[in-house]
């Protein structure tokens, strides 16, 4: 048993993928201790979250076990470290993009999209009925023109100013919701 452990830590990398591939763990083992610091640092040079570092380094480790006859099998490209890395750098790539096909919107959009604004309260209490309805069905961004042109009195300049807007493109969003609501309420 200590000749056979021996051996193993005398192997180069390449041959401990192929004992890998034949099921050895001695040699998992040990391609695992040489490797894997290696590996995680390269990782978090990439990805400053310990957790998905670490999940990467696992789901690496447990697809080099299972895919060790591919690249003991196939011809010679590269280095067994190289081939480990390829692994690894793919996983976070995937990480990457589980977690941002998971994440939520941020607490302050989910937030703001709960609770009205107060332009929209006072929307409500100064303009009812049909107007008022066709008012709110408009896109926000010709609302909030036609709220300033219109509601407030604004003139474009002002109104450009207090939405930081260009005074052309104030003129187009009033330009399209006055037809919208001419569209809404005909």
């Amino acid at each position: 048993m200590r000749k056979r452990a021996a051996e193993v830590r005398q192997a180069d990398e390449e041959t401990l993928v192929r004992l890998v591939a034949r099921g050895d763990r001695t040699a998992f083992e040990e391609l695992y201790r040489r490797t894997a610091p290696w590996i995680v640092l390269r990782l978090r040079r990439r990805c400053a979250d310990d957790q998905i570092v670490a999940e990467v380094a696992q789901e690496t480790y447990l697809a080099v076990w299972r895919a060790a006859g591919a690249f003991a099998a196939g011809p010679a490209a590269g280095t067994a470290a190289g081939w480990i890395w390829t692994i690894a750098a793919h996983r976070l790539v995937d990480a990457f993009r589980r977690r941002a096909h998971h994440a939520g919107p941020p607490a302050a959009a989910a937030g703001a999209a709960v609770a009205p604004a107060a332009e929209e309260e006072a929307l409500a209490a100064t303009v009812g009925g049909d107007v008022g309805d066709a008012l709110r069905r408009l896109a926000p961004e010709l609302r909030q023109v036609l709220q300033a042109l219109v509601l407030d009195g604004l003139s474009v300049r002002e109104a450009a100013v207090l939405l930081g807007l260009p005074e052309g493109t104030v003129k187009t969003r009033a330009r399209r919701a006055r037809i919208a609501m001419r569209e809404a309420l005909s």
